[in-house]
C-alpha cells in the first residue's frame, strides 16, 4: 500500500469588498513593510518569522518593474477603482516534509510556471516554515490580463442578451439585459479542480524523483471511495500547543474523528469478510452433489460444534474438560441467544442480518459526519468571535488616532492584535447574516457541547455495533468447525449409498 502524505490546498480571492488588500496580503506573506498607495495604509510584517523564501514570476510581456513587490501590487490596487474590486487570487498549499528546501522551492516554481505564468498571470509566492512540521506556500496571482505593452486590460466584457428573433431584450427599467463574458478563462470554476490535480501531480513527480514512497491525492474521501469523516486542519498554533502537551479543541476533535474512522473501518472490514464467507457457503451449497432443500440450520450447526469440541477434549484431563465445556457452553449460549433475539435461523437470514448491521453502522456514521462538520464550523465561529471581542478595543483605539505617524507607531506596536481582529472581522463578515450586531458566542458554545454529547453517544452506538459484529464472527468460527466436521460424514454416507446401489 502506498503511504499517503498530507494534502492541503485552498484557493480564495483577495477582495476589497471583504476588507482585504492585495498590498497587505503581499506584505504579510513576504514578511515585508509595504505601503498601499490606494488608501495610504502601511503594513509592516518585518518582524514576522518563518518566511524562508519569496519570489515573483512574470509573463514575458509584464513590465520588469513588477519584479518589485510594492510596484506590482500597488499597480493592481491603483488600477482597480471599485470599492468591491477583486484584487488577487490566492492559493495556500502544504509542502511535503519529505522534500528538501531546494526541492520545495523548485516544486512551487515549476507548478506556478506551468499553471499560471504560462497563461499570462503574474505570480508572487512565499514559503513559510516555522520548524513546526507544517511547511507551506502562499501563492498570489493577478486577476487582470496584460496586453503586449504590459498594460492592464479588461477581465471581462458585457454582451447583450438576445431573444429568439435576435433582438435585444429590454428590461422594465428601460435598460437592455446583458451578461458578462470572461475574457481570460481564469475565473472558470473548473480551473479549481485542474489546479488542485496539477498540484498533486507535480508533488508526486517530485516525491518519486526524490525516491520517497509517499504520494498525495487531491481527491476528497468520497471521490476516493473512502467513507470516512475528514479531520480538521490544525494550523500552526494548535500544532505547537499539542506538541507541548497542551490539548486543544481542534486536537481533541481530530482524535475523536480518527477513533470513529478506525472503528468504522474495522466494522466494515469484518462485515465484508463475513459477507464473503456466506457467499462462499452459498456457492458450495448450490454446487453440492446432494443439495439440501434449504441452507443449513445455524442452531443445529452450533450444537454440532459443541459435540465436536467435546469429542476433541476427551484426550485431556477431567478438570480441563469441565472448564473447557463450561467455556464452550457460554460461547454457544451467547450465540444461540443472539440468533434467537434477531430471528436468525439459517444462512439466508444471517446474510440479511449482516446487511442490517452494515446499514446501521452507515447510518450512525452519517449522523456523526453531520455533527463533526457542524462542530468544525462552530470551532471557527467561536475562535474568530472570541478574537473579535478580545481585540476590538485595540482596533477602536487605532481608528481614533488622527495623526498618521502616531497611528503607524501604534499599528507597529500592536500588529499581532490588529491582524487577529482583522482576520476575525473578515471571517465573521463573510459567514454571518447581514445585520448581525451581537455575536451569539454562548449559543455557539452550547450547540457545540450538545453536538459533542451527541457524537459521544453515536460513538458508543458504533462500539455496540462492533460488539455485534464480533458476536457474528464467533458464530462464523463455530459454524466453520461444524461444517468441516460434517464433510467426512457426508463423504462416508455417499460412499455407502454408492456401494448399496452397486
Amino acid at each position: 500500500m502506498i503511504p499517503i502524505a498530507i494534502y492541503h490546498w485552498n484557493i480564495g480571492i483577495v477582495s476589497r469588498g471583504k476588507g482585504k488588500s492585495a498590498v497587505a496580503a503581499a506584505a504579510y506573506r513576504s514578511g515585508e513593510k509595504l505601503t498601499n498607495e490606494w488608501d495610504g495604509m502601511t503594513h509592516d510584517y518585518t518582524r514576522k518569522g518563518g518566511v524562508v523564501h519569496t519570489e515573483i514570476m512574470l509573463p514575458p510581456h509584464a513590465s520588469p518593474s513588477f519584479s518589485d513587490r510594492s510596484t506590482l501590487w500597488n499597480s493592481v490596487e491603483l488600477y482597480e477603482k471599485a470599492g468591491n474590486a477583486q484584487l488577487a487570487r490566492e492559493i495556500d498549499a502544504a509542502l511535503p516534509i519529505e522534500l528538501s528546501r531546494e526541492e520545495q522551492i523548485r516544486l512551487v516554481r515549476e507548478y506556478c510556471s506551468s499553471q499560471f505564468v504560462s497563461k499570462g498571470m503574474c505570480v508572487d509566492f512565499a514559503i513559510h516554515d516555522t520548524d513546526s512540521g507544517n511547511p507551506h506556500c502562499h501563492i498570489m496571482l493577478t486577476m487582470r490580463p496584460l496586453d503586449e505593452c504590459g498594460t492592464w486590460t479588461a477581465k471581462s466584457k458585457k454582451e447583450y442578451d438576445l431573444d429568439e428573433n435576435g433582438e435585444r431584450i429590454r428590461l422594465p427599467s428601460g435598460r437592455y439585459k446583458t451578461h458578462k463574458v470572461d475574457l481570460t478563462g481564469w475565473n472558470d470554476k473548473g480551473n479549481t479542480l485542474l489546479w488542485r490535480k496539477a498540484w498533486a501531480d507535480f508533488t508526486n513527480d517530485f516525491l518519486e524523483r526524490n525516491g520517497s514512497p509517499e504520494r498525495i491525492d487531491h481527491r476528497s474521501n468520497a471521490e476516493r471511495g473512502i467513507d470516512e469523516i475528514p479531520t480538521v486542519h490544525m494550523g500552526v498554533a494548535a500544532c505547537q500547543m499539542e506538541k507541548k502537551g497542551i490539548a486543544t479543541e481542534k486536537g481533541e476533535l481530530n482524535r475523536n474523528i480518527q477513533k470513529a474512522n478506525r472503528l468504522i473501518r474495522e466494522i466494515r472490514a469484518q462485515i465484508g469478510k463475513l459477507k464473503e464467507w456466506i457467499a462462499d457457503l452459498f456457492k458450495a451449497w448450490e454446487t453440492a452433489p446432494e443439495q439440501p432443500p434449504q441452507s443449513p440450520n445455524l442452531a443445529n450447526l452450533l450444537m454440532k460444534y459443541l459435540s465436536v469440541q467435546r469429542e476433541k477434549s476427551r484426550k485431556y484431563s477431567q478438570r480441563w474438560q469441565h472448564q473447557h465445556a463450561a467455556d464452550e457452553l457460554k460461547t454457544i449460549a451467547a450465540a444461540v441467544n443472539y440468533l434467537s433475539e434477531h430471528g436468525i435461523s439459517n444462512l439466508d437470514e444471517l446474510d440479511a442480518s449482516l446487511s442490517s448491521v452494515s446499514d446501521k453502522a452507515y447510518s450512525i456514521r452519517e449522523g456523526m459526519k453531520t455533527a463533526e462538520q457542524r462542530m468544525k464550523e462552530l470551532q471557527k465561529l467561536m475562535e474568530y468571535g472570541r478574537n473579535y471581542q478580545t481585540y476590538k478595543p485595540i482596533q477602536d483605539e487605532y481608528r481614533q488616532i488622527r495623526w498618521k505617524g502616531k497611528q503607524e507607531k501604534f499599528a507597529e506596536a500592536r500588529r499581532a492584535e490588529l491582524t487577529l481582529w482583522d482576520a476575525a472581522n473578515r471571517y465573521l463578515h463573510a459567514n454571518l447574516p447581514k445585520g448581525t450586531k451581537t455575536l451569539p458566542i454562548a449559543e455557539w458554545e452550547q450547540e457545540y457541547a450538545d453536538l459533542k454529547t451527541q457524537r459521544d453517544s453515536d460513538y458508543t452506538k458504533l462500539k455496540d455495533t462492533r460488539a455485534e459484529v464480533a458476536e457474528l464472527q464467533k458464530i462464523r468460527k463455530c459454524v466453520d468447525i461444524a461444517l468441516r466436521a460434517d464433510q467426512p460424514e457426508q463423504t462416508q454416507n455417499r460412499a455407502k449409498r454408492h456401494e448399496q446401489e452397486r
